[in-house]
Formats: C-alpha cells, structure tokens, sequence
C-alpha cells in the first residue's frame, strides 16, 4: 500500500479496497462501491464515486445524517482522520 500521505487517487482499487478493510469497513454485497463503517457513537456509509468519496454519517437518527464528499486528490491520511472524526 502506498505511504498515507499518498493522494487517494494514486492508489489502485486494490489497495484502496485494502485500506477501507483495515478501517473496518464492510463491501456492500449489493454494490461494491458501497462501504458501512460502524463506530460505538455513529455509523458511516462511504461511497466510492466517480469523483470524490462521500461519506454519509448516521449517528443514531436519519434525521441527523450528515453528509460531505472528499476529493480523492487528498491525502490517505487526511481522508482517514475526516472520516474517524465523525459527523
């Protein structure tokens, strides 16, 4: 896998795949862009699209879903913190 600081897209789907496995997320058998990530205080769907991963975050409610799309041009690690910070 290529060091964190590397942008998003320059990592192939397979190490991309990787990361998001080592994250805890989990491949939606439905679709394949489609990862949950479940934490104690809030759950993240994360969809790989064509320009930008968005993140969904559900913390306990549909009501207070908060969304935001990340620009696969960031960084792995800044990518990661946003997700982990949460809603």
């Amino acid at each position: 896998m290529p060091p964190e600081s590397t942008p998003l897209n320059q990592h192939s789907l397979p190490a991309l795949e990787a990361w998001l496995q080592q994250l805890g997320a989990v491949r939606m058998d439905d679709n394949p862009c489609q990862w949950m990530l479940e934490r104690s205080e809030w759950r993240a769907l994360l969809l790989l699209e064509r320009e930008d991963l968005k993140v969904i975050w559900h913390p306990g409610s549909l009501e207070a879903m908060v969304q935001c799309s990340l620009p696969y041009g960031l960084s792995r690690a800044d990518v990661e913190a946003a997700i982990q910070a949460g809603p």
